[in-house]
């Protein structure tokens, strides 16, 4: 186990009706919100009015950017900023999913800058310093981005989709309220699990040894989102279904199953560059790169593998048959994309291998390498897109 840190103020607020008592939360921080939200969801299902109710009861002033978009955009984000300072807000409200809370924490840093935001994403070396508070109402379980460390965001002018990351803008409070994802899409519900799955895989492909705890509560997390995605997306209306899915997504990304340990992310980072070219949501992407990227590297920690096979998806095993173990368990984890009803394979998509070593190139700007697990340079990657055809 390695040395770290983990450090995490998020208010966690979970629970039914809560998204009523915002208002309450918000004043703590200040008199006028910038409230940034999606592409008009949230006044179809009557949420947009809830809060809005419940921030007038505190008599707080509203500024609305609406039209956060799945992938969320630079542009959109440049305008937030040009309002935060133009208006002098003191707070942002993002009402959303992932999309919409890494665009708002995108804003909230830019706010507090004279350069340019994209500058962040593309240079390292620079350290977010300072950000303007703000909270969440989570409507969809994926990204953990309420309570996370990370940003991403879709840059449409040269289609680089890039992250940032920092303590600075870990949102104050995050509502949960399983009973705002009962209006969602059962597609979108399964994008959801992909990616909280996703999540908690790159931390548990690690090289690092001797992380047995942390590596039990990633099992336990992985085998909770798998037991209950397919029962999800078939009863929308189980409350006690997405409350287990909505608290594993936000323990998957919120640090403290990174501890001790470096995971691998080279997954997401050659999935971005799809959902960057193709605007394929973010969750199927993963489902269709996850099985490629572990027949490539398994056999750089074989035992790893064998572990993930027994532990997660209970497939026995003898000694000298790890090979056709680790196969056998990708075939599970394939048929489990399927039974939510995603693809697995980048032709069931459309995607063909026109722009993959373009996707590759791109992949590493600014890395060098993509991942941990095994250090991938562009030939890999290459070779990954071509595993998932």
């Amino acid at each position: 186990m390695l040395n770290f840190q983990f450090y995490n103020p998020a208010r966690i607020i979970f629970g039914r009706g809560e998204e009523n008592n915002v208002g309450k939360y918000t004043a703590e921080y200040g008199k006028k919100v910038l409230l940034h939200y999606g592409e008009g969801s949230i006044k179809k299902t009557g949420l947009y009015e809830k809060v809005i109710s419940s921030l007038k009861k505190y008599n707080i002033e509203i500024i609305e950017l609406g039209g956060v978009r799945p992938n969320p955009v630079l542009s959109l984000v440049r305008k937030g900023i040009e309002i935060c300072k133009t208006e002098s807000i003191d707070f942002i409200l993002a009402v959303g999913g992932g999309s919409v809370i890494d665009s708002a924490k995108s804003i909230a840093v830019g706010s507090k800058i004279n350069g340019d935001i994209w500058e962040y994403f593309m240079d390292k070396s620079k350290v977010i310093k300072s950000s303007l508070p703000l909270g969440v109402i989570l409507t969809i379980p994926a990204t953990g981005s309420e309570s996370s460390t990370s940003s991403v965001i879709t840059n449409e002018e040269n289609l680089f989709k890039r992250s940032i990351k920092s303590t600075e803008y870990i949102p104050k409070f995050s509502i949960l309220n399983p009973e705002i994802t009962f209006t969602l899409p059962e597609y979108q519900i399964a994008c959801g699990c992909s990616d909280i799955l996703s999540h908690l895989m790159e931390r548990y492909f690690t090289q690092v040894e001797h992380v047995d705890f942390t590596d039990r509560l990633l099992e336990a997390a992985m085998k909770t989102i798998i037991i209950n995605a397919p029962i999800a997306v078939n009863e929308k209306n189980n409350y006690d279904i997405m409350a287990e899915i909505m608290w594993v997504g936000t323990l998957a990304h919120n640090g403290l199953l990174d501890t001790g340990r470096i995971g691998d992310w080279a997954s997401h980072y050659i999935e971005h560059e799809l959902s960057a070219l193709y605007d394929l949501t973010h969750g199927a992407g993963l489902a269709i790169i996850t099985p490629a990227w572990m027949k490539y590297v398994y056999k750089e920690n074989q035992d790893k593998f064998i572990q993930f096979a027994h532990r997660v998806f209970n497939i026995d095993f003898a000694y000298n048959e790890k090979e056709r173990t680790i196969i056998e368990m990708i075939k599970y984890l394939e048929n489990w994309y399927k039974t939510i009803g995603l693809p697995t394979k980048l032709s069931e998509v459309g995607i063909t291998s026109s722009n993959f070593e373009k996707m590759a190139e791109k992949c590493l700007v600014g890395r060098g390498k993509a991942g941990n697990f095994k250090k991938l340079d562009m030939e890999d990657i290459c070779n990954i897109y071509n595993l998932a055809l």
